[in-house]
């Protein structure tokens, strides 16, 4: 049995009390903070939340340029595991933004080399994501005998926009040369 049913309006009427206890509360935003007045003023917690965009942002690349929107967790330990690692995650991207930016601005310099389509253009205000894009051929080769003992190690040099951003976050280039131990590179060119 199918049955059609249509419905007309003949009467609108607006609930204006309704409607005036939506717009007394429209533009309004609440701040907390456990800052006292004298080291955050308003106006400067406004402005600190206006640009916290960055954590969003990088949370958004997480969840969608990542992958990790379908990951499913049901038990509570679980979600708090999961939210400590995408917190920390975001910590430690955040951080390195916030380095390697303070960095350029410091010395009024820009980091060529992340824009794929421009490897000429540089840039002031890398993004963390571009930051590890420019790691994403760095690969360690490690050869094994018959008996599954390591026999060699090769690593893959770093570029020069590679060895530029370890050095404005302050890390020195041996710490990535360290993965590379029992290189003696003999076997690899044979």
């Amino acid at each position: 049995m199918i049955e059609k049913v249509r419905n007309h309006i003949t009467d609108l009427t607006r609930d204006e009390e309704r409607i005036g206890d939506l717009k007394a509360r429209f533009g309004w935003k609440a701040f907390v903070t456990n800052a006292t007045a004298t080291r955050l003023s308003l106006a400067d917690a406004v402005w600190c939340d206006r640009h916290e965009y960055r954590i969003e942002r990088i949370f958004n690349q997480l969840k969608s340029r990542l992958h990790i929107a379908p990951m499913f967790v049901s038990r509570e330990d679980q979600i708090q595991g999961l939210t400590y690692l995408l917190t920390l995650g975001v910590r430690v991207l955040t951080v390195m933004e916030f380095t390697l930016r303070r960095s350029l601005q410091k010395d009024q310099a820009t980091l060529p080399g992340l824009h794929p389509e421009n490897r000429h253009k540089g840039s002031d205000k890398p993004t963390a994501e571009r930051v590890l894009k420019a790691f994403s051929k760095v690969t360690l080769t490690i050869i094994k005998d018959t008996a599954g003992r390591e026999v060699d190690r090769w690593l893959t040099p770093l570029s020069s926009v590679q060895q530029a951003i370890l050095r404005r976050l302050g890390l020195e280039a041996s710490l990535y040369q360290q993965l590379e131990i029992l290189n003696t590179r003999k076997g690899l060119s044979e």
